[in-house]
């Protein structure tokens, strides 16, 4: 004896999808997929060595990165794990140590979780020269509202978020405040008062190897590159 028709059963799955969507939100590969739509279409991944728009299987946690970025101009690119992307600012001067100084943080579209170990020469295109992962760590969202701790995710809608950094070479607390409305992409990233500020330490101009391998910009452009032109002279005798 059959307990369900076909026609049920497929009412039943329906509700189920419907449940759980509003108890636990669109699956995170939904969003996933449709957040990385512009790091697509900026670039030609079939040329570029950057990470394909992939989806994680598994949650990667709060984890954050900051990438030297010698392409037009140098500049650094803040990056924080949240919903299976992570999500980027590019910060012309860098992180500053120093609570007086504001550093302009411009957001960019988001970046695929195996972004973070990016570390190479982009071709001629978007973003083109050489990327470097020049800080890693995790991090943990540290601002309250009546006693408990506001979610990263209204943090973002509101525009304020308060973060506490545990990296290689920054750590501390930190804001980025959005300038202007929920549409602006323009933010401030500035050092909050604690153990770790200071006025004197500059890590952007005294620390300038690479947390993977140790290498300077100058020596990833050229080891990344040479194996490149090597391979292009084999295929022109070819």
């Amino acid at each position: 004896m059959k307990l369900f028709t076909n026609a049920n059963l497929f009412a039943y799955s329906v509700c189920i999808a419907i449940t759980t969507t509003l108890l636990y939100g669109v699956p995170t590969m939904a969003r996933t997929t449709d957040s990385l739509k512009a790091y697509k279409k900026k670039r030609d991944l079939t040329k570029s060595p950057e990470p394909k728009a992939t989806i994680p299987s598994k949650k990667t946690g709060t984890i954050f990165v900051i990438h030297k970025h010698k392409a037009s101009h140098l500049h650094y690119d803040l990056r924080l794990a949240f919903d299976g992307v992570l999500k980027s600012w590019a910060v012309p001067k860098g992180p500053s140590l120093n609570p007086s100084e504001k550093r302009l943080a411009m957001q960019v579209e988001d970046h695929p979780m195996d972004y973070k170990d990016f570390e190479g020469v982009i071709p001629e295109g978007y973003g083109a020269g050489t990327v470097m992962v020049w800080d890693r760590g995790t991090y943990h969202t540290i601002k309250e509202k009546d006693g408990k701790v506001v979610p990263f995710k209204k943090c973002l809608e509101d525009g304020t978020i308060e973060i506490f950094f545990d990296g290689e070479k920054i750590k501390g607390g930190y804001a980025l405040v959005r300038m202007g409305g929920a549409d602006s992409n323009k933010w401030l990233l500035i050092k909050m008062h604690d153990e770790y500020a200071s006025a004197r330490k500059n890590p952007t101009s005294t620390q300038n190897k690479s947390v993977k391998t140790g290498r300077t910009l100058a020596q990833i452009t050229n080891e990344e590159k040479a194996p490149r032109a090597k391979s292009g002279q084999q295929k022109k005798k070819a």
